[in-house]
C-alpha cells in the first residue's frame, strides 16, 4: 500500500526522517502519475483539427515523391504536393491569426475584470520570445570592440583592475552584530505549516521533488510536513535549499512569517 508511509508517520513507527520523505514523496508523486499522468505536448494550442488533417495530407504527399518509382510519378507526386504544401500554410496563417484575435479579446476582457494575472499570462504569448539584445564591449578609450578575443580580453584587464585593488589605509571599525535576536526558532507547528500550504500559489512548476502545489493543499500534509520536520530536516531539504522545492518554500515560509520575527 503506497499510503502505508503516512500512516507509519503519523503513528510514530517511522524509522528516519529520510525515509519517511521518501516514501511520502513516492507515494504522491507515484499517485499523481497513475491519475493524473504527465502533460502531453503535441502541437501548438492554436492549430486547428482541420490543419492538422491538412498536415498529414502533405506528410502522405511528401512520403509518395520518396516512394515514386519513374520520373512521371514523381513529377505527379511533386506537384501534388506543392498545392497541398500551399494549403496548409494557408490554414496555419488563418489559424494563428484566429488565435492572435481570440487572445487579444480575451485579454480586453480579463482586464476589464482585474485579472492581472491572466492578463500577464496571455501577453507573454503575445509578445513571444524576446532575444536580450548583445551590448557590445568598449575598450578605455571607448572605442566598440568586435573580435570575440579583444572582448574576452577586456574583461579579464577590467576585472584585473577592479578587483586587485589596493587594502584601504584606514579600514572602517565595524562592530559584531549581535546573535541574541528574539526571533523564535523552534519547529514549525501544525499551525504555521497550514498557514504555509496554504499561501502557496498554485500553476507553478513543481520543484526537484516533482511534488505541485496542487497536491499540499490537503489539511493531512500539515500533519505530514509538521512530523516530517519536527526537529530536523532531511537531505534533500539541504541540498535543493537553493533550487527551493516544494518542500524548502514551505519551511520558509514558515520562517519568515510575521509571527517568528
Amino acid at each position: 500500500n503506497k499510503f502505508q508511509a503516512f500512516h507509519d508517520l503519523l503513528n510514530g513507527e517511522g524509522t528516519t526522517v529520510e525515509s519517511n520523505w521518501k516514501w511520502i514523496k513516492k507515494a504522491i508523486t507515484s499517485t499523481c502519475h497513475e491519475v493524473l499522468g504527465h502533460k502531453k505536448h503535441h502541437h501548438k494550442e492554436w492549430i486547428t483539427v482541420d490543419t492538422l488533417d491538412k498536415i498529414q495530407d502533405r506528410r502522405n504527399k511528401k512520403a509518395a515523391i520518396n516512394t515514386s518509382r519513374t520520373r512521371a510519378e514523381k513529377a505527379k507526386a511533386q506537384a501534388e504536393y506543392t498545392v497541398v504544401n500551399k494549403q496548409v500554410k494557408r490554414s496555419i496563417r488563418t489559424d494563428k491569426r484566429k488565435y492572435v484575435e481570440d487572445l487579444a479579446t480575451t485579454a480586453e476582457k480579463v482586464a476589464r475584470e482585474g485579472n492581472m494575472r491572466q492578463l500577464y499570462d496571455i501577453t507573454k504569448k503575445l509578445s513571444g520570445k524576446r532575444r536580450k539584445p548583445e551590448r557590445p564591449v568598449k575598450s578605455k578609450e571607448g572605442e566598440v570592440i568586435t573580435n570575440i578575443e579583444e572582448q574576452q580580453n577586456r574583461w579579464v584587464e577590467h576585472f584585473k583592475e577592479l578587483l586587485n585593488r589596493p587594502a584601504p589605509l584606514n579600514p572602517p571599525n565595524i562592530e559584531a552584530v549581535p546573535t541574541d535576536f528574539p526571533i523564535n526558532v523552534g519547529p514549525p507547528t501544525i499551525e504555521e505549516v497550514s498557514m504555509a500550504i496554504r499561501q502557496i500559489k498554485s500553476g507553478k512548476a513543481a520543484g526537484p521533488d516533482n511534488i505541485p502545489a496542487e497536491d499540499n493543499t490537503m489539511e493531512a500534509s500539515s500533519k505530514l510536513w509538521h512530523a516530517l520536520n519536527g526537529g530536523q530536516y532531511h537531505a534533500e531539504f539541504l541540498r535543493y535549499i537553493n533550487l527551493q522545492n516544494r518542500a524548502w518554500r514551505t519551511v520558509d515560509k514558515v520562517v519568515r512569517s510575521e509571527d517568528r520575527c
